[in-house]
């Protein structure tokens, strides 16, 4: 049977430490292209429901103390996955959730999602991001300005 296709709405769950290091994750289909955690919406679900689910899926981690940081950014679908959604569909809007934790600690990758975690400084996990929204989501921690 033939999976749906994916709603163009997705979050960005970036979990990071009161020192700023944040946690990334690497993905399984494009081994290189580092991450924080990321998922779409699926139908009848909420921002958060879908960002509570994904961090579940792809860390085993709960949500206490999930927060919204209230900003999402347009961007274009990158030309590798745009067959996951309805014909003609290009752009994706992804919503920005934060989960501080007390310290790095090691996570349940998801099989078949991720290979690999790690833990870098702020500055350094945006620069090995793949995805221009995730480094300047990360760079906002950084600068102190994605905190509620």
């Amino acid at each position: 049977m033939k999976k749906p296709f994916k709603i163009p709405v997705s979050v960005l769950v970036v979990i990071y430490t009161q020192d700023r290091q944040v946690l990334l994750l690497e993905r399984a289909d494009h081994p290189g292209w580092w991450q924080s955690v990321t998922g779409s919406q699926e139908a009848g679900e909420t921002l958060r429901a879908t960002a509570v689910r994904e961090l579940q899926e792809e860390t085993g981690l709960a949500a206490h103390g999930l927060t919204d940081w209230r900003y999402y950014t347009d961007y274009e679908i990158f030309a590798c996955y745009r067959h996951r959604y309805a014909p003609g569909t290009t752009r994706n809007r992804e919503h920005v959730f934060g989960l501080e934790l007390p310290a790095p600690v090691t996570v349940q990758l998801a099989p078949g999602e991720h290979l690999a975690q790690r833990w870098l400084p702020w500055s350094e996990a945006a620069e090995a991001c793949f995805s221009s929204s995730n480094a300047a989501a990360i760079r906002r921690l950084g600068d102190g300005g994605a905190r509620p």
